[in-house]
């Protein structure tokens, strides 16, 4: 992405999820739930929902 634009810090990259992820299994996010996120060398980005 940052070959066709330049991102800044705070900027907000948005994706979509293929179809027959979560909604048709029943799966969703709850309060409680955590989603983990890992770059290897860089990190891991963990939110949790509330």
């Amino acid at each position: 992405m940052s070959r066709q634009t330049t991102l800044e810090p705070g900027d907000v990259v948005m994706t979509g999820t293929p179809a027959g992820v979560g909604h048709p299994q029943g799966r969703y996010l709850r309060s409680g739930s955590e989603v983990r996120i890992a770059i290897e060398g860089i990190g891991t980005l963990v939110n949790r929902c509330a």
